[in-house]
Order: structure tokens, then sequence, then C-alpha cells
């Protein structure tokens, strides 16, 4: 029996990324090597390094060999960033996690829906689905907006064990965060890294034809949202047909193993945490009077911050006289809160987010009562439980490093190009629709993906009479659904693996899902060839 796992078992993510690096450099020796000339152009207020149209030409091709190996190291390097925010994310949660707080709000959680499903309309609509639907709404409209993705990585650990505690898998878990957010970035409404620099290199007016795009977005949630329903009411009826249950058995065992229903009271650690964060609030609140958080083209100007710091003091002396774990819920939603802001209103990104939670994981320590060794021990403890998350975020972009040595990767796109030259208009879309979807095999990045290809495909589609609003399109939706699998996405290996979910089949679950994404997702932009849509 023994033998025939073996004989079946599938290769291990990092086997197959490693494979993957190999076949790019084996490609090296085939495909001749091209350059496209680049410049740097100002888009929306931001420098960006893009192709010069027509400026393909030949060069030597550097075949790669023992490169597969230093192609790792420089992964890790270009990664870097992603990498530190997973150790400090691993860190900080099981800061967090020690307290049992989340173990308590979810068991809360779960009686809270337990009590509403006996309304009537909600028993008809089932609280659960509702708990999925919103959920999902939410990451993906952050997906949509404000380009919401290395940021899941952080929920993966709050929705995993959410959705096992309500008789789900990790899968269903992924799906409220990462996929939702998937979702909505695919669908973009106003995502600056994506529709804003494609339309700004594209020079059409920024975030025109934002109506038909939200026609496009209710679309996709409706699929998403639905697969992930119908998929969770299965589980839920019989838990034993979900493709990762023995695998789950890590989380359930971690759940059974914790005393979700302790509540201790606040020492003097969380009344010090108290008085540290409201000074801090009242600081900022002090030199930030006034937040302007960008939302497309639109600014939105609050006291958002003062407003936090009232909210804070009052949530907070309440949560303190209940107990310690609720009084760390309420720094983990402060923590969430002042992530949105930071990035709507003050272009936080990794850095920023990354030391967020590190404040959050410590100050949690502290007020549940640990010393200063302790928090440093759990917090290594962390890192080294997500470590292989981390790494297989840098080994994945050694795939990108060796087709960038060897110099082929511009062949390939100029390659593409050429393809798609002397069909019709509706051809000539579905062509540059199937290169999109398998240019993000390559490169995950949506601003790196409009930065190489945008510059050449708008004026292409001058030249066939196709709008550059729908090339922009073409690429908004192209560029959205294959991302979710792709061994060269940062955030898709690393949410994988700190959920424990395996390569295979997390892309077996979501293939028949994909599929239908990509044919609904191609239905979508032939009214945008014969129909007069507001913007193209």
């Amino acid at each position: 029996m023994s033998k025939e796992k073996r004989k079946r078992e599938f290769p291990h993510t990092y086997v197959i990324i490693f494979s993957l690096i190999v076949i790019a450099a084996a490609l090296t020796w085939f495909i001749p090597g091209g350059e496209f000339a680049r410049e740097v152009k100002n888009i929306n207020g931001i420098d960006r390094e893009v192709i010069v149209a027509g400026s393909y030409h030949q060069v030597e091709n550097q075949p790669q060999t023992w490169q597969v190996f230093t192609s790792i190291f420089k992964g890790m390097q270009r990664t870097a960033d992603i990498i530190f925010y997973i150790l400090m994310i691993g860190g900080a949660f099981w800061l967090l996690n020690e307290s049992k707080a989340l173990d308590v709000a979810i068991l809360s959680f779960l009686n809270f829906t337990k009590r509403v499903e006996r309304f009537k309309p909600l028993k008809v609509i089932g609280v659960d689905n509702l708990v999925i639907a919103l959920i999902m709404i939410c990451f993906s409209f952050f997906g949509a907006v404000i380009g919401m993705s290395e940021e899941t990585i952080a929920f993966v650990v709050i929705f995993v064990p959410l959705a096992i505690s309500m008789g789900y898998d990790s899968i269903v878990g992924i799906s409220l965060c990462f996929l939702g957010a998937g979702l909505g970035f695919a669908s973009a409404l106003l995502n600056p890294f994506t529709i804003g620099i494609a339309q700004g290199l594209s020079g059409i007016q920024l975030f025109s034809g934002i109506e038909y795009r939200f026609v496009i977005w209710l679309v996709i949630n409706v699929i998403g949202i639905s697969y992930v329903i119908i998929y969770a009411r299965k589980i839920k009826k019989n838990p034993k047909l979900s493709p990762v249950y023995e695998i789950d058995e890590y989380w359930r065992h971690k759940a059974a193993h914790e005393e979700s229903g302790t509540k201790t009271k606040p020492g003097k650690n969380a009344w010090y945490v108290f008085a540290l964060l409201t000074a801090v609030f009242a600081i900022f609140s002090y030199f930030y009077p006034i937040s302007h958080l960008k939302i497309g083209q639109n600014v939105i100007s609050a006291p958002i911050i003062p407003i936090a710091a009232a909210l804070w003091v009052v949530v907070g002396i309440v949560a303190l006289r209940h107990s310690v774990q609720l009084f760390i819920v309420n720094i983990l939603l402060f923590t969430i809160l002042f992530l949105v802001v930071g990035v709507m209103g003050y272009g936080w990104y990794i850095k920023e987010i990354a030391s967020l939670f590190l404040v959050m994981g410590l100050l949690s320590g502290f007020a549940f009562g640990k010393k200063a060794n302790d928090l440093a021990r759990s917090f290594i403890d962390g890192a080294k439980d997500i470590m292989s998350a981390a790494l297989v975020v840098g080994l994945a972009s050694g795939i990108v490093v060796i087709l960038e040595q060897g110099h082929i990767i511009d062949s390939l796109l100029n390659y593409s190009a050429e393809a798609m030259q002397g069909y019709g208009k509706v051809t000539s879309m579905a062509i540059m629709y199937v290169f999109y979807n398998l240019l993000n095999l390559i490169i995950a990045s949506g601003s790196a993906k409009a930065a190489l290809t945008i510059p050449l495909m708008s004026q292409f589609s001058d030249l066939i009479g196709i709008s550059r609003q729908t090339t922009v399109t073409v690429y908004q939706l192209g560029g959205g659904f294959t991302n979710l699998i792709t061994p060269t996405s940062g955030v898709m290996v690393g949410v994988l693996s700190i959920a424990r979910i395996p390569y295979n089949k997390w892309v077996r679950w979501f293939l028949p899902l994909m599929i239908i994404l990509i044919v609904v997702g191609f239905l979508l932009l032939l009214p945008t060839l014969f129909m007069p849509l507001s913007g193209f």
C-alpha cells in the first residue's frame, strides 16, 4: 500500500517550481535572443520603464545551464520584501494566536451566526452563505479598487481556521480572502496598478469606461462567489469530499488542542498597551487631522484618524472590562483599519504593512502578559513555522530570472504580437486574450505586464480597428484569471504554503472555475467591439 501511495504521490511544490526553472533554462537554448528598447515615462505621477513599440531587435541569446541554481539566489533577492513580509506575518500572528484571541473570536462569531439564524429571512438565505458572500465581496472590492494582493497573505491565518470551524475546509478559507481579492483584481474598477497604468500608457482618460467595468465586476463576482458557496455546501454535508480533508487534519488538530472558549481577565500589561496606543493615536490625530483617501481619480478627505482614535478609546475600555482576548481582537481590527487607511491614504506597501503587523503581534503578546524573551522565542517559532511558505516565493521568482538572463522574454513577447497580425477584430482580440492568459505563467505582476505590453498592444489595436479601451479591458481580464494558479506568483504560492494546500489540489479545484471565468470574460469583451459603450 505504501508503494502505491509513493507511485501516486504528486511532486512537491518546490519540485514543480524547480522543474519549471529547468524548462525555462532549456528554452534559452532554442529561442533566439531579442530585446526591446526601453524608456522611462511618467505614468500617473510615477516614473515607469516601458518598452518602445517597434524597437525589437535580435541580440545574442545567453543559454542558461548552471544558472538554474544562481537564479534561486537572485529570485530570493528580487522578492526579499515579500519573503520578509511573510516571515514577519508568521511571527506576529503566532504571538497573537498564543493568546487564544482568534479562537475566542471565532467561537463568539459562530455562536452569533447560530443566534441570528433563527430569523426566517436569514434562515432561507443561509447565514453561512451570507458570511461567505459578504467576506468575498469585501476583499473583491479592495482588489478592484486598490489592487489588494500581497495583503491577503496576512488573512490566511484568520480565515482558514474560521472556515474549518464553520465545517468547511482550507480551500474555502483561502477563497474568502485570496480568491475574493483575485476576482476583484481581475475585474478591476479603479486598480491603479493595472487599469491606472494601462490607461496611462494607452493615452486614454484615466479610469474611463468604469460603467461597463462595473458590469464586468458584478458578473465575475456572482460566478466566483456562487462557485465557492456551492462547493462549501457540499463540503459541509460531507467533509470527506474535500480534496484536502486529510491535509486539513493539521488545522483540526490545532483547533482541538486549543481551549477556544477560555477567556482571561486583562492584567496591568493590557492596560499599559491601551494607554500607549491611546497616546499614539492622540499624537497621530494631531499631526494627521485629515486623511485623504484616494479611490481612482476621486479623493475622500475626512478626519479618519481622530475618529478612529475616539472609537479606540470607547471600544478599548469595553474590551478591557470583558477579557484580554477581546482586547487583543480589538487590536487586530484596528490594525486592519489602519492597513486600509495607510494603503489608500498614505501609499503604504509591503514594508509599512509588515511593520504594522509586527507591532500588532508584539503588543498582543505583551498585553497577554509575555516578557521580552518570551516574545522573541514566540516570534521565532512563528517565523520558523511559516519559513517554507516564505522560501517558495523566492524560488518561484527564479523562473523569470532565467528567462531574463537568457534574453528571450522580449522574444516571446514579440512573437506573440506578430501572431496577431492579419486577422479580423474578433479573432485578433481572441488571440490577444489568450496571449495575456498565457503571459501570466511567466509574469504575475499586473504592473509589469502593463509596462511590457501595453505600449505595443495599444498601437497594434489602432491598426486593426479595436479601441484602446478594449485593449486595456483585454489586458485586465486576460491578466487576472490564470494569475491565480501561476507558479511565478509569489502571492499565490505563499497563500497555498501557509494554508498547507498542495499546488495540485488547488489547481484541480480552481481549474473548472478558471475555465468558466475565461470563457465568460471573453464573452464580456465582445460588447466592447459591437456596442456603443461609455468610454469605449
